[in-house]
């Protein structure tokens, strides 16, 4: 057998074991987590963890800025302009013309 073979199954093996002993040693870990937890009265909540969602929160949709008072649609003023704006703007209006 080549030494780089034997090199690598010992590599395997050492990983096998490391996985083994960390698998081990999680468990103890959170074996005294939740003794604390239960000594002590600490839920999920009291650690920030219960409910609570992950990442960014999405924005509302936002408050209308701008109306069109033809036909009553808004806009906020985020995003690209509406067509009834754009075509409002290219016939000489201003934005404060429709403001709210």
């Amino acid at each position: 057998m080549s030494r780089y073979k034997e090199l690598q199954e010992q590599i395997a093996a050492l990983q096998k074991q490391a996985e083994e002993a960390r698998q081990q040693e999680i468990a103890a870990v959170i074996a005294e987590i939740k003794a604390k937890m239960a000594e002590y009265g600490i839920t999920l909540q009291d650690l920030g963890a219960g409910g609570r969602r992950r990442g960014r929160a999405k924005a509302g949709v936002g408050q209308a800025k701008y109306r069109n008072p033809a036909t009553g649609e808004t806009w906020t003023g985020k995003g690209r302009k509406p067509g009834w704006l754009v075509q409002a703007l290219a016939q000489g209006k201003s934005l404060a013309d429709f403001a709210i």
